[in-house]
């Protein structure tokens, strides 16, 4: 092809000698020649295409600077809940990307509180049709069952929604859909990373079985991609591919229990969270309204085998109030504790659930999953030039992670101390709960809970608070029966 090149400048140079009336004859041969360039081009091109350096770091490269291949580069999404959805949503409204969006359970009911900050609804643009409910009351409920009632300094117009996953996971999946993206019903059951994907611009293969109608094993399809995100939960197939690490994790454990119209009236408004070493000994139970039922349930790191006897103690305590429903679903699924030691490998990069955003004391995640997938997607876009380039690991690293992290690392670390300090026995869960009965407390709670951000910078109150808090830990603990103890050293040294 160089060779050629030149002859074409020779022949351009000669023209400049030769006589006008020779000069269209010329011409029309290098024309000609120039046409038997094109085509031979092209059809070498094409022959490349199949060949396996096809999808080389310089093939790409040619072809997303403009050649007849007109190739785009690819990003496939796994999973498809929150993150995963509002992951494929940015990636589907770039022209130059194609996108796939993969989910192995279209009817998915992910066992979760399904509790949703207002910010998430306007900034989401969440229809409120997806809310259950809209809670403006909380009871706190004690280890010796005193009860504070909060939600005294919402606003008119604030709430936490309550949603069903089933609905709300359909609706941002569907979007996503509608702006472009390609949803498959599959089990993602292995991904082949290249040894060199840190370096080069090599494609990631996803082995998957897609659904199909009839079979329970479905067919085994194979796809090449350049770009991977995994928004696959705790138990993440590509968290695995990637070595991202392991990390503690917790069992959520909730049933769906249909109570009369009469006893759905107490939680019209009203949701309820018990403390207790009954309920759990490291995290809290709950009782949150739905559409026609409530969800109940609890959670633990520390003691998971006894998940079940813990299920049993917050029905017992939530007594009268859900007595003689009808369980019509249970649920359990693994939450995880903390960060994955590595959220990007390559162009790998997890989001959600499978990098481990999830707060403690309160364990909620939907907000965060679906922040992270927006994130992450916005980032790695404008890295790839509207499809024409691939990014580095370095990059992704320095947009995505460092500003999520920027962004809430601070929400992190406060609730990380606050679950160690309120949570840890039940003298401190007593004092919890009487601090809870402070209109500051209340008021830094729910205002860093629905807009996200860590308040609380009055520092008269926040000393005040410190003298408070001290002198309910020292009430509590005087108070407080001993927590039960317990033991299973094996399983307590399982991780994700």
């Amino acid at each position: 092809f160089f060779g050629s090149t030149q002859a074409i400048k020779t022949i351009l140079l000669s023209l400049q000698r030769v006589p006008y009336l020779r000069y269209y004859y010329i011409h029309q041969q290098l024309l000609q020649f120039k046409m038997k360039l094109a085509i031979a081009s092209l059809v070498l091109g094409s022959a490349a295409a199949f060949s396996p350096s096809a999808f080389s770091g310089s093939a790409l490269k040619a072809a997303s600077n403009g050649s007849s291949m007109d190739m785009r580069y690819k990003v496939a999404v796994i999973g498809g809940g929150p993150s995963g959805a509002c992951a494929a949503e940015i990636f589907a409204q770039e022209k130059g990307i194609d996108t796939v969006l993969i989910e192995r359970k279209m009817d998915n009911a992910k066992p979760c509180g399904g509790a949703i900050p207002l910010c998430m609804i306007g900034e989401f643009d969440i229809p409120e049709s997806t809310v259950d409910r809209k809670v403006r009351k909380m009871k706190l409920i004690s280890p010796t069952n005193v009860e504070v009632d909060i939600g005294d300094t919402l606003q008119p117009n604030e709430y936490i929604g309550m949603c069903r996953r089933e609905i709300l996971d359909k609706y941002l999946r569907d979007r996503a859909i509608s702006y472009g993206a390609e949803a498959i019903q599959g089990l993602v059951t292995k991904i082949d990373v290249p040894a060199d994907h840190k370096e080069s611009e090599s494609k990631y293969t996803l082995h998957y079985q897609e659904f199909t109608e009839g079979s329970a094993a479905g067919t085994p399809k194979t796809m090449d991609v350049d770009v991977v995100i995994g928004a696959d939960g705790a138990n993440s197939r590509v968290a695995k591919a990637m070595d991202a690490g392991e990390y503690n994790f917790a069992i959520a454990f909730q049933e769906r229990i249909k109570i009369t119209e009469e006893q759905m009236t107490f939680y019209e408004e009203m949701a309820e969270m018990y403390v207790g070493d009954d309920v759990s000994p490291d995290f809290y139970g709950w009782v949150f309204p739905k559409y026609d039922h409530v969800g109940v349930g609890t959670g633990t790191v520390v003691n998971r085998p006894a998940i079940k006897q813990y299920q049993k103690a917050i029905r017992d305590r939530a007594g009268d109030k859900i007595a003689g429903g009808k369980i019509i679903k249970v649920e359990a699924h693994p939450i995880p504790e903390h960060y994955r030691p590595r959220r990007v490998q390559g162009r790998m990069a997890l989001v959600g659930d499978a990098a481990g955003y999830v707060t403690k004391c309160s364990g909620e995640g939907i907000y965060f999953a679906a922040k992270s997938g927006r994130m992450a997607a916005e980032a790695i876009v404008k890295l790839m030039e509207g499809g024409k380039r691939l990014p580095t690991q370095t990059e992704i690293e320095r947009t995505y992670i460092a500003d999520y992290d920027k962004l809430y690392g601070p929400t992190y670390t406060v609730l990380d101390i606050l679950q160690k300090v309120f949570y840890s026995n039940n003298g401190a869960r007593e004092a919890f709960v009487e601090l809870c009965n402070s209109k500051y407390v209340q008021q830094v709670t729910f205002d860093s809970y629905l807009y996200k951000k860590v308040q609380g910078n009055n520092p008269l109150d926040d000393l005040k608070l410190l003298g408070e808090t001290i002198g309910c830990l020292i009430k509590g603990y005087a108070i407080a029966e001993p927590d039960a103890e317990f033991s299973n050293p094996v399983e307590s040294l399982k991780r994700l």
